[in-house]
């Protein structure tokens, strides 16, 4: 019984190696596995001699062994026939004919850096990669293939979804498509080298990002010329809108210059310098009563010290004379010393080297100045103050211990509070919440004042656990919020007794962190009702830093509205994208999500039904809309993360918040806020020392801070 066990696992292993042999070879494995079928089936030799002398079991022990032999050198033998079959595969075969069909299913959408299938071992080359490099990705491809066992491949059996794939199903089993993959499955299979391979692709990723330049945010701008003039216009409020990229509008990459920008630059900087003297303030910078050589050290004296803040580093001999003749000759036209000062200060305001944050790198002439120039337009959204710029003269910032007192220092200050408020508006997308409508006929409740009350709410619960150091995770597990009057009738509360007070949650309540409260709910629906696909897709780019690929070109996005003869939740309408293949392999990850957050309507409010209304045509005032309520399945689940259903706001925090991938994204999203860029390859090592340090202080934020600019990509 034990032989016969044995050797049927032997034909189980025989058939399904015959899958990736030769034509040849196959059918000589699979003529082999059904000899060996009978053999063990228990049907008796037709031979004379196993039919009558009692010998039948020895005789067919002796048949099988003698089969097996022949098969276990033909199997010896099939690599070598693989071998010489993929030696003479055509050059380039991979870029040209398997990478094609990869790019097509879209492999790269998920297996790239911050893609859904990031922690996977397959990362995609860029787009614009040559031949060349395509190549080497190709056999680098090597670690995902059994060389023993080439059919059991991931390679194979997960673009086939053989092996569960979260993506789907993107190569058809027994398409053409599928033949080339087999094809490389066996290159691979018979090749060496693929560990070097990779080791030398993912160290040639190994490139430090160039030095960068970076321009003055709006905010910062307008929180600039505040400190620089004491200017309280805003004036960067009427600038050209800000693009978001990599989730932040703070990114070097974007940060030209375009004709319109440039345009508001010259009028704003003309505008704040007329200010100035109007208001007498530039009479507090300058007093050069008359223009004669006995002023030049005023005049010097003013520029020398204007020019500091206005460039945050000293000025070049070269510019402290070209701002000398401008200013002279507005004091000899006019006899004004305000005016010429008020001259100096538009062009200074208009220059390159106030708009942009020169970065000269490492052995720059100002590396102090421009280190504290970093550190305040992180920690305080705005220019340097004369303790800071002292700090940089005395070369106090060239040390990390320097580094760390300075932050410190600058994180106690007011303007500490309103830079994390700026970082969470960008990071949580608020621009799409006061930016927003709803259908008054559905939600009367809304407007842009309890708008506003939202994101306040966010920024409270936000900043008491920073300022307050504490477990910054409890941004997803916080039974309690800070709520207004009107916050807390949309939650079926009662009002708290002073506006924006901390107010606890029954414990029955749904609503935890972030993700229960309405300005998430509310920036990730539509103006009529909710949209799952919306909040699953935020859930995944800003809370996990997993980049979903982009839905096909010419893709309509809108759902079939419901019709009065047949009413359907939006789960239900939904179920068009899981029933499209194409459209299944992103939805299916970020409806999933969305699905569990379906107890809450599209500005927040707490449903046990979906109310679904269908008014009146146009003209017939009298009649009164039809409602229908349907059945909610507020089941959720985040695929890729293990044991991850849920069904509440709650129950998501709480998974999110013990997840590595959430964790590091947030030592992610504040890394790219602080640098201006995403994050590469070089960076790796900073990011796992920055989560480390996150972890090891109970994930208090101001050490994560701490952590990062004293970083060599923030230093350097």
């Amino acid at each position: 019984m034990v032989f016969r066990n044995l050797v049927l696992d032997f034909i189980n292993m025989l058939r399904n190696a015959s899958r990736l042999r030769a034509d040849s070879l196959r059918k000589s494995h699979l003529g082999l596995a059904r000899a060996l079928t009978r053999l063990v089936g228990g049907k008796p030799s037709r031979s004379k001699s196993t039919s009558t002398n009692g010998n039948e079991i020895p005789h067919r022990i002796s048949e099988m062994a003698a089969l097996i032999c022949l098969t276990l050198s033909l199997l010896v033998a099939a690599p070598q026939v693989q071998a010489q079959k993929s030696s003479v595969l055509e050059a380039g075969f991979f870029s040209k004919k398997l990478y094609p069909i990869l790019e097509k299913a879209n492999c790269r959408g998920c297996h790239v850096e911050n893609g859904v299938a990031a922690a996977t071992r397959l990362h995609f080359p860029s787009d614009s990669a040559s031949a060349e490099e395509i190549e080497t990705f190709g056999r680098s491809l090597g670690v995902l293939v059994d060389k023993g066992r080439p059919e059991g491949s991931l390679l194979m059996n997960k673009p086939t979804q053989r092996i569960e794939h979260t993506g789907g199903k993107l190569i058809v089993p027994g398409s053409d498509e599928e033949k080339i993959l087999i094809t490389w499955v066996n290159y691979l299979a018979n090749s060496t080298g693929h560990a070097e391979v990779t080791a030398k692709t993912e160290m040639a990723g190994e490139i430090a990002p160039p030095v960068l330049m970076r321009r003055l945010t709006h905010s910062q701008y307008n929180n600039t010329v505040r400190d620089l003039l004491g200017d309280q216009t805003r004036p960067a409020n009427h600038f050209p809108q800000e693009d978001f990229v990599n989730g932040f509008k703070n990114q070097a990459e974007v940060q030209t210059i375009p004709p319109l920008l440039a345009e508001a630059y010259s009028a704003a900087g003309e505008k704040l310098a007329h200010n100035a003297y109007r208001s007498g303030y530039l009479k507090k910078l300058v007093s050069c009563r008359k223009a004669s050589s006995a002023d030049s050290d005023c005049s010097a004296q003013f520029i020398r010290h204007f020019g500091l803040k206005a460039f945050r580093r000293p000025l070049t001999e070269s510019e402290s004379n070209q701002y000398s003749v401008l200013f002279t000759r507005e004091l000899r036209r006019t006899g004004d010393d305000a005016r010429a000062a008020q001259i100096v200060i538009e062009a200074m305001l208009q220059s390159p080297n106030f708009l942009f944050r020169v970065e000269r790198g490492r052995n720059g002439a100002w590396k102090q100045y421009e280190m504290a120039t970093r550190l305040s337009y992180f920690l305080w959204d705005t220019m340097p103050d004369d303790e800071l710029f002292r700090s940089a003269a005395a070369g106090e910032l060239a040390t990390t211990d320097g580094i760390e007192r300075a932050a410190r220092r600058l994180l106690r200050d007011a303007r500490a509070h309103e830079a994390l408020d700026e970082f969470v508006s960008q990071w949580l997308r608020f621009d799409r919440l006061v930016n927003t409508y709803r259908d008054r006929r559905r939600y009367t409740e809304f407007s842009p004042e309890l708008a506003i009350a939202m994101t306040e709410e966010t920024k409270r619960l936000i900043a008491s656990l920073v300022w307050g150091n504490r477990n910054f995770m409890e941004i997803f597990t916080a039974d309690y919020s800070f709520l207004n009057s009107d916050l807390a009738s949309l939650y079926g509360f009662s009002a708290p007794s002073e506006e924006f007070a901390l107010v606890k949650f029954p414990p029955a309540s749904d609503r935890a962190g972030i993700l229960g409260q309405a300005a998430f709910l509310t920036l990730t629906s539509k103006p009529a009702d909710t949209s799952p696909t919306a909040r699953g897709l935020f859930v995944r780019e800003q809370l996990l830093c997993q980049k979903v690929p982009n839905p096909p070109p010419g893709t309509n996005m809108n759902l079939t509205p419901p019709s009065e003869s047949k009413p359907q939740t939006t789960r239900d309408r939904l179920s068009l994208h899981r029933a499209n293949e194409s459209c299944a392999r992103c939805h299916n990850l970020i409806d999933s999500i969305g699905f569990g957050l379906e107890k809450f309507d599209a500005i927040g409010k707490r449903r046990e039904k979906e109310s679904i209304q269908f008014f009146p045509a146009h003209g017939d005032y009298d009649a009164k809309p039809k409602t229908v309520e349907l059945d909610l399945d507020a089941s959720g689940i985040v695929l890729g993360i293990p044991d991850s259903q849920f069904s509440s706001p709650k129950e998501l925090g709480k998974l999110l918040a013990a997840t590595s991938q959430c964790q590091s994204c947030i030592v992610k999203q504040l890394f790219r806020y602080a640098l201006g860029r995403p994050e590469t390859p070089a960076d790796r090592s900073t990011l796992e020392q920055a989560l480390e340090t996150f972890r090891g202080s109970q994930f208090q934020f101001k050490e994560l801070i701490i952590s990062l600019v004293k970083s060599n990509p923030f230093r350097e």
